[in-house]
């Protein structure tokens, strides 16, 4: 018996299973592409549009029970909000919490603020803002 007489006719019986599964997948991962372009596209506009008040640590200067941050804040006029830093001892154990608050109307503002702490802090982070 040759291999040419086992040979089921072509187009007699459909898709083999092989091109319904690609087919399947093909779909499911465009799918899934699009929903997660979709949650990227609106975790990022959140960020960029949706965030009104954002900072940065500028420079830090280290005491016995303090730690003197000047931090430069950007936030839309009108928002009021706040920005949290910390700072931690060698250890890493957390010597100092804060909330520092912004109001008025300046978009832009340089403040020094003061973070008291229990114990000497080797640096300050800032955590984050948050507009009321």
């Amino acid at each position: 018996m040759s291999t040419a007489s086992t040979r089921l006719p072509e187009g007699r019986y459909g898709r083999s299973t092989d091109e319904r599964a690609d087919r399947r997948l093909r779909v499911a991962a465009a799918v899934l592409g699009a929903v997660l372009l979709a949650l990227v596209g609106w975790f990022g506009y959140h960020y960029v549009v949706g965030n009104k008040i954002s900072a940065e640590i500028i420079t830090f200067k280290t005491y016995d029970d303090s730690v003197k941050v000047h931090l430069e804040v950007r936030k839309d006029a009108g928002t009021d909000g706040y920005c949290t830093v910390r700072s931690q001892a060698e250890s890493g154990a957390e010597v100092g919490r804060a909330d520092f608050r912004f109001d008025g109307g300046d978009t832009r503002i340089d403040k020094v603020v003061t973070l008291r702490t229990t114990s000497a802090g080797t640096t300050a982070e800032l955590l984050g803002c948050h507009s009321d």
